[in-house]
């Protein structure tokens, strides 16, 4: 019904005084009706001096049978009940609709026409209704309920599980949307159907989610409740009502969140233009060796899954000692579901899709959790987003780093987290929690413990500014948490097992001194700023280009600080502040250089340097955590901007705003042409050469330095294997955790002659070493592909396999069989 038509009908309502409306939708009821009209007349009538002065509307909903005839008949003796037709059958909401646009009752009561819950149920929903509620609904789940004669066992269970997916889905928190026995403030129903759009069994549902929305308290009260031959309500209508529900959330989707999602998108897309001009054969050269290792750790997991492996380990690299994948960054929450795209499409064209859409669904994710939490106004919300999600820390990671790019499981936890403070459905919201926790584990362990991190410096600040929500928070985020932990460690605890204790596993990861920010890094710009960038400042300031994990220019610090000062008295706006703060002195390291002099002074990450897990992290990335924190700083400003009457303080903040976000607009991520598998490897040839339990060992081994040869291992379907590789491992009795497999002394010669082009003297003893580093590799052939300082390679090989090698296929070769 439009509003126009719901206007019109409730103009034809007299303008008398009522207490209670009471409203039955009936289609082809001339058998039940009659009983139902007298039991709900005479209890009503019996019971004036409580409920008040009444009326009966039956909505006849275009029957076919004398449904119309009987309400007719008991309206001439009891002027109080009238009738309202609909000129067809167009379902029980639109009935319902009517009914309810036609009353003008204080309360409104709707029932269906079967009756299956006693009209004297009504005295306690009314009771309910009397301690400041807006609606009681009568349930047959809350505790208390009595059914007195139940359905068909089959029937009753399709139902339940209907109505299970309707809760889920719809209305979380109600056990029982579609009993059809439910009080309302008379007002605010006739709101709520106003604002309908279901014409079928889903109105109940829809009706409870504007009650929801408009934050009006909904109680639900246990009521006797009896199944009545001949109802019209089947298992199967959950679906439908599935369905419209389905259909009504498309519809109530806001065109500034498509828009913004869509917007996204196209700025993930523009910024990986370079490789989607032709995913396999365009590399990102900012990701030094990393998008190899990434497309490697696509195809292996496909290939695992595909064999029905372990997903866990192999010994495709590092042979003989293998990798233990779960130690190693390879997202097992994507490279799994992936697997079809893999198989199909290639492992560069799988990592494309992820980071393309994964940075997009981040950017989402933070848009909805900022539009939902932070600020309602979506524009503001989306430049939030946008800075969140494409800072240049996040652009710096995005040529190589996936777990540091695909977060969107991040805001989503957010969001839950705090949920849990409100102490509304703690178990629900726990368990949703730990699930989550769980999968984000999958996509990356050190994005969760930075973000943790992030959410414990924000939580103790805003305790601190606001003890009042602290006290009310702690006891149910607590619980909470426990129920998580309890969801997400079982099912976790194997994989894990497996990272720290299981074969290949290490203790910590060296990164050297370089691994905390200079202070001028967080205010200078990073290479890939479309405007401002600076290549050689960032590379200076910097571990390399995928570790620019700062540079958010001081415009924007300076924006920043501006936000803070102006809106100081915000709870919100000091505890994001003191984040950003907290999060930019612990990514500067245990000790840092103070700028422009040779003073170094200790960190505060020298408290959490040689703790569990953060002796693994680098602590630069750390400044990451004011990516999001900025983001919304400067959503909370345009909000305010937006909303000031002044026009000139509108342009002069907005101004302001765009001048500290136009110089770190990214650029497109530089992309090259990717060197060609050499014909060796592409059209098979090295099978002849490589026996089944043999190896092939590229010329120098494969390490984070060159790691071409594991782009050669996914051109052949990884039909052979290799030793070395680029992976973290162990090393040594302590089990260091280093980049690559433990180096053996041919390994180390033929790396460093690739470097320096200087060889050792080649003797005995390096041949009888190089005799048994070839048997502990299980080698049958070694490879020399073209590169700088070849001719010496070559001739130190030659020396060491005691003949020369042969060109085949664009490489150098070696046959070990003789």
């Amino acid at each position: 019904m439009s509003a126009t038509e719901a206007a019109d009908a409730m103009e034809d309502v007299p303008a008398i005084s009522i207490d209670l409306s009471v409203v039955v939708p009936a289609y082809n009821e001339e058998e039940r009706l009659r009983p139902t009209l007298d039991a709900i007349t005479g209890y009503l009538s019996a019971n004036e001096g409580r409920f008040g002065a009444w009326e009966l509307l039956v909505v006849d909903d275009g029957s076919t049978d004398g449904t119309r005839d009987i309400v007719t008949a008991v309206s001439a003796r009891e002027p109080r009940v009238q009738l309202v037709a609909s000129p067809r059958n167009r379902g029980k909401g639109n009935a319902l609709r009517l009914g309810v646009l036609a009353s003008c009752g204080r309360r409104v009561l709707v029932t269906d026409a079967d009756l299956a819950a006693p009209i004297e149920e009504l005295a306690a929903l009314d009771e309910a209704m009397s301690e400041g509620r807006f609606a009681a609904i009568g349930s047959r789940a809350a505790p208390g309920a009595t059914i007195e004669r139940r359905q068909h066992r089959m029937r009753e269970l399709l139902g339940r599980a209907g109505n299970v997916l309707i809760r889920r889905i719809a209305v979380p928190g109600v056990q029982d949307t579609q009993c059809g026995f439910k009080l309302f403030d008379g007002d605010r129903a006739r709101e709520a159907f106003t604002a309908s759009r279901i014409s079928g069994w889903g109105i109940d549902v829809e009706i409870l989610q504007h009650f929801r929305r408009s934050g009006w308290p909904v109680t639900e009260v246990p009521v006797r409740w009896a199944h009545q031959p001949g109802s019209k309500v089947h298992a199967l209508d959950y679906a439908r009502v599935l369905a419209e529900l389905t259909v009504l959330k498309v519809r109530a989707v806001r065109p500034a969140d498509v828009l913004a999602v869509a917007a996204f998108l196209l700025m993930s897309l523009a910024l990986y233009s370079g490789r989607w001009a032709g995913p396999d054969h365009r590399y990102l050269p900012d990701s030094l060796q990393d998008q190899n290792q990434w497309e490697w750790f696509f195809a292996v997991t496909a290939d695992n899954v595909a064999h029905l492996r372990d997903p866990l380990f192999t010994t495709l690299q590092g042979f003989p000692d293998g990798v233990n994948l779960m130690a190693n960054t390879v997202m097992l929450g994507l490279t799994v579901p992936f697997t079809p795209v893999t198989l199909l499409f290639g492992p560069a064209v799988s990592l494309a899709l992820v980071m393309t859409l994964g940075l997009a669904a981040t950017a989402a994710a933070w848009y909805r959790l900022i539009a939902e939490r932070v600020v309602p106004t979506r524009g503001a919300a989306f430049i939030g987003a946008a800075l969140a999600a494409f800072a240049p820390p996040m652009v710096s990671h995005a040529n190589a780093h996936p777990n540091f790019v695909v977060l969107f499981m991040i805001p989503l936890i957010v969001e839950r987290v705090l949920r849990l403070c409100t102490g509304a459905r703690v178990v629900r919201d726990g368990v949703v929690l730990g699930l989550m926790t769980a999968y984000q584990i999958f996509l990356g362990e050190e994005p969760l413990l930075l973000a943790s991190l992030g959410m414990v410096l924000f939580a103790g600040a805003y305790a601190v500014v606001r003890r009042d929500v602290a006290r009310a928070a702690w006891r149910p985020l607590l619980k909470g948490l426990a129920i998580g932990a309890g969801v997400c460690l079982p099912l976790v605890a194997l994989p894990l097992y497996w990272q720290f204790f299981g074969p290949q596993s290490y203790t910590s990861v060296l990164h050297g001194d370089r691994a905390g920010n200079s202070p001028l890094a967080l205010f200078s710009f990073s290479g890939r700023s479309l405007v401002a960038g600076d290549d050689a400042m960032a590379n200076a300031l910097s571990l390399n280009p995928t570790e620019q994990n700062a540079f958010y220019g001081w415009p924007l610090a300076a924006l920043a600080f501006a936000i803070v000062i102006r809106l100081w008295e915000r709870a919100l706006v000091k505890a994001l502040a003191f984040t950003a703060v907290a999060a930019g002195l612990l990514s500067l390291g245990p000790r840092f250089q103070i700028p422009l002099t040779h003073s170094t002074v200790p960190g505060p990450w020298a408290l959490l340097a040689d703790k569990p897990l953060f002796e693994s992290v680098i602590e630069g990335r750390v400044a990451m955590i004011c990516a999001p924190v900025l983001g919304m700083l400067v959503a909370v400003a345009v909000e305010r901007l937006v909303h000031t009457p002044s026009i000139g303080n509108q342009f002069i903040g907005l101004t302001a705003v765009a001048a500290a976000l136009i110089p770190i607009v990214p650029a497109p991520l530089r992309a090259v042409e990717r060197a060609p598998v050499p014909a060796f490897i592409a059209d098979g040839t090295w099978k002849s050469y490589v026996g089944r339990d043999e190896t092939l060992v590229p010329i120098p081994l494969p390490d984070s330095g060159n790691a071409e040869a594991l782009h050669w291992q996914t051109a052949a379907g990884l039909r052979f294997k290799l030793p070395g590789g680029y992976f973290n491992g162990p090393y040594g009795s302590e089990r260091i955790g280093i980049y690559g497999a433990s180096p053996r002394y041919t390994s180390n010669m033929l790396r460093d002659i690739s470097f320096t082009g200087v060889a050792p003297v080649i003797g005995e003893n390096w041949r009888a070493q190089a005799r048994r580093d070839f048997a502990y590799w299980k080698a049958g052939v070694l490879v020399l592909p073209p590169q700088q300082y070849q001719d010496k390679l070559r001739e130190t090989v030659d020396k060491l396999v005691g003949r020369p090698g042969r060109w085949v296929g664009g490489v150098w070769v070696w046959d070990l069989h003789g």
